[in-house]
C-alpha cells in the first residue's frame, strides 16, 4: 500500500519510513502541515499517518480541512498527546484511529492494515470458477471436475484470493498482505510452501495445470499456459 507520513520530527519520520518500506510499502513523507495537506489532496494514498503537533498547520486542522474537502483517505493520528481528551479531539476531527507515542511498530502496522481493510469494498461475488475448478464462498466448498478438494483454512484463503485475481500475477508481498493479513520477512518461504501444497491439491492428477509460477514475479491462476 502507499502511505503518507506527516511528521515534523525528521528522525522519527525517517525511522518509520524505513520500517514501512522494509514491510513492502511505498512511503511518502512531509514535515509540516502545508506540505502534508498538499500531498494528501492528491488522493493517491491508502493511509495517512499524521502527527498532531505540526508546524504551519497542526494535525487536527489538516484532517478537518481534508474531510471538509471530501478527502476520505483513512487517517491514523500518531502523537505524544495521549490523554483521553486528546484522543477524542483527534477522532472528532476526522481521524479513524489514534496511537500514542512511544508505540510498537507491530501495533502500528496492524492498525493501518485494519484501516485499509475497512475501506475496501465488501466482496459480493459468491462463486468463482477457473476452468473446471470451482470455489463456492457460501458453502466454503471447492471442487475440480466435480470432485471435492479438501483444503486447510489458509489454503482456502490463498485459493480464494488467487481466484479473485485469476489471470493476473500475484506477488508474494500481495499474498502476505491479503492472505496472512500481516508482514513476514520477504525472504521467508512460507508462501512457496503453501502454494506448493495448494498446487498438489488442485492440480495433481490433472493434465492441465491451473496454478502457474511466474518466474521472478509470483504466481498466476488461469486456465491455460502462460
Amino acid at each position: 500500500m502507499r502511505i503518507l507520513i506527516i511528521e515534523d520530527d525528521i528522525e522519527a519520520g525517517l525511522f518509520l519510513q524505513k520500517a514501512l518500506k522494509e514491510s513492502g510499502h511505498t512511503v511518502d513523507q512531509a514535515h509540516d502541515g502545508d506540505d502534508g495537506i498538499a500531498l494528501a489532496r492528491d488522493g493517491g494514498h491508502d493511509v495517512l499517518i499524521v502527527d498532531r503537533m505540526l508546524p504551519k498547520m497542526d494535525g487536527l486542522t489538516l484532517v478537518k480541512t481534508l474531510r471538509a474537502e471530501g478527502v476520505r483517505t483513512p487517517v491514523l493520528f500518531l502523537s505524544a498527546l495521549g490523554a483521553v481528551d486528546d484522543r477524542v479531539k483527534g477522532l472528532r476531527a476526522g481521524g479513524d484511529d489514534y496511537l500514542t507515542k512511544p508505540y510498537a511498530f507491530t501495533e502500528l502496522l496492524a492498525r493501518i492494515e485494519v484501516l485499509v481493510r475497512r475501506r475496501e469494498p465488501q466482496e459480493t461475488q459468491t462463486r468463482y470458477q477457473v476452468g473446471d475448478l470451482v470455489l463456492d464462498r457460501l458453502s466454503h466448498r471447492v471442487t475440480r471436475a466435480g470432485e471435492a478438494v479438501l483444503l486447510q483454512p489458509r489454503e482456502y484463503r490463498l485459493l480464494e484470493y488467487m481466484m479473485r485475481n485469476a489471470g493476473q500475477v500475484v506477488t508474494r508481498t500481495m499474498l502476505l498482505e491479503k492472505v496472512w493479513d500481516y508482514h513476514f520477512d520477504p525472504q521467508t518461504n512460507v508462501i512457496d510452501v503453501h502454494v506448493s501444497r495448494l498446487r498438489g491439491k488442485i492440480d495433481k492428477g490433472f493434465d492441465r495445470p491451473l496454478l502457474h509460477t511466474v518466474r521472478g514475479s509470483g504466481y498466476m491462476l488461469r486456465d491455460g499456459t502462460i
